[in-house]
């Protein structure tokens, strides 16, 4: 059999696994609540692997690679930013955020948390988050079906659109039968495979071109500051390059507010659980990100050591390397864990996005419909965000990173802060919520749309100091519900592991 034969019968092998463990959910979920989160009964592991591998995609396997390899260590500080942010997302959100959800009359989304938490009975706070969810999930899963068509047709030179509708169907149905368990049980095979993948290629090139010292000492012929995590500090001054790294780091404080991810924190079967959780999680991080330094790193000893090895396109440095040092089946296996980052991302998208139509604004605007219905609408809404999708990733010239970019800072703008008070803040109302929810969403648009302020900050950061800025203010100006204050001890209670009642 030639190469490409093994590789496409290991990605065929990858993805009937998919659909396998789809119809498993499938088989498992008999409610909306199931559907939409897995009736609260995720064991820790499974909450930390689904929600890195839902919060990585590609750029983990090619994007952070591609960037060390042209630009060098400096560009690591993205990976440092997002593994403090995962961090701190665990410690902080997570028990609160378990615990409160389900003592706010069991809230099943991120918006119905917000409405629920602060009494908001207009419905007006709720159906605006349920907006920003769908603007900018469904251009993220758009982006997401772009990258696998232009994944098969580098990889295996078949036609764009062929490779973005075979990864998009089977997204798709895994996700439409199996919900929030099979898109879950799908990220977890997903995330081991990535995790398996990054730590490997690294080792066994190392390996094969001989000992680490040898290796270092090439890297730095091709750029004397590969390996300088603070490169440009003496040309740019402390000040200047302080902001650039911190403006870099911020992806971090987009964790906070990235409904696919927090998501599976209300998930988890118990508060106390989170602890688990994150280890687990800032494990995998720490390691998977070392694991493509590595690769970057040793790339540029491969590759820029010889001119006759030169590589054209930085972010490919880890898909030929695994092509070069492994058997294809291997190889094969390698690839598909490109194609794992990318799926696991999408399918925690659509769910979302399902349950913002169904949820969030369905339950909210008609009558309320029987269980078995409102699980039909999911499923419905999943099928509709999909083809919405999929129309707008026709377009195979769509810029993906600088729409990931955008829509992570979106996201991290509008709910962050406002996730972090409804939490640790029992004096956020509901008109204060609202505001800066707007404040933060439309700060992000305005200042990512003008070069010069992007250039200068990335958008995350004014966006979210605003928001909570004034929703503090708001907040201070309006009057909170009289049973926020019981629900608001009644999760602290429980969170310092204390079970108490919430008064009728």
């Amino acid at each position: 059999m030639t190469e490409q034969t093994f590789q496409l019968i290991a990605i065929a092998v990858y993805l009937a696994a998919m659909l396998g463990i789809g119809y498993y959910a499938y088989r498992r979920t008999t409610s909306l609540d199931g559907y939409m989160l897995a009736e609260r009964g995720l064991r820790p592991s499974v909450a930390a692997l689904s929600a890195n591998a839902a919060d990585m995609s590609g750029w983990l396997l090619m994007g952070l690679p591609g960037a060390i390899y042209a630009a060098g260590l400096v560009e690591a500080w993205i990976a440092i930013g997002l593994t403090i942010g995962a961090w701190l997302n665990w410690k902080f959100v997570a028990p609160r955020l378990r615990a409160y959800t389900e003592i706010a009359d069991n809230a099943i989304t991120i918006p119905s948390f917000f409405e629920k938490r602060l009494k908001d009975h207009s419905h007006l706070l709720r159906i605006a988050a349920a907006a920003v969810i769908l603007v900018f999930f469904t251009f993220y899963v758009s982006s997401g079906m772009v990258a696998a068509g232009k994944f098969f047709e580098s990889s295996f030179g078949w036609s764009y659109m062929s490779g973005m509708l075979l990864v998009a169907g089977i997204t798709l149905l895994y996700t439409l039968f199996g919900g929030f368990l099979g898109a879950t049980l799908t990220d977890v095979a997903q995330g081991l495979l990535m995790f398996v993948a990054l730590i490997a290629v690294p080792i066994v090139v190392v390996f094969q071109l001989g000992d680490l010292g040898t290796a270092a000492s090439t890297i730095t012929s091709v750029n004397p500051d590969a390996l300088n995590l603070f490169a440009g500090l003496e040309d740019k001054g402390a000040l200047l390059w302080g902001l650039a790294i911190f403006s870099t780091a911020a992806w971090g404080l987009g964790y906070f507010g990235q409904p696919h991810i927090i998501v599976r924190f209300m998930a988890l079967r118990t508060p106390a659980e989170a602890k688990m959780g994150r280890r687990v999680s800032t494990s995998w991080m720490i390691l998977t990100a070392l694991g493509a330094i590595g690769t970057a790193l040793i790339g540029i000893a491969y590759f820029s050591g010889s001119p006759a090895r030169a590589l054209e396109d930085p972010e490919t440095v880890f898909l030929l390397l695994s092509q070069i040092f492994f058997h294809p089946f291997i190889g094969g296996l390698v690839l598909a864990a490109v194609l794992a980052a990318i799926m696991s991302t999408m399918s925690s998208q659509l769910v979302v996005c399902s349950s913002a139509l169904v949820e969030d604004l369905y339950n909210i605007v008609g009558r309320k419909a029987s269980q078995k219905a409102q699980l039909t609408l999911g499923r419905l809404g999943v099928l509709v965000i999909a083809i919405v999708a999929a129309v707008l990733a026709l377009d195979s010239d769509s810029k993906i990173l600088d729409l990931v970019s955008f829509a992570w800072a979106g996201f991290g703008a509008a709910f962050g802060p406002i996730v972090l008070l409804s939490l640790y803040w029992r004096r956020l109302t509901a008109a204060g919520a609202l505001a800066g929810l707007l404040t933060g969403a439309v700060t992000v648009f305005v200042w990512g749309n003008i070069e010069a302020l992007h250039g200068a900050m990335y958008e995350i950061v004014p966006g979210f100091l605003l928001n909570l800025l004034v929703a503090v203010v708001v907040s201070r100006m309006t009057r909170t519900h009289g049973d926020v204050d019981a629900e608001f001890t009644a999760m602290e209670r429980e969170v310092a592991g204390e079970r108490t009642e919430v008064p009728a």
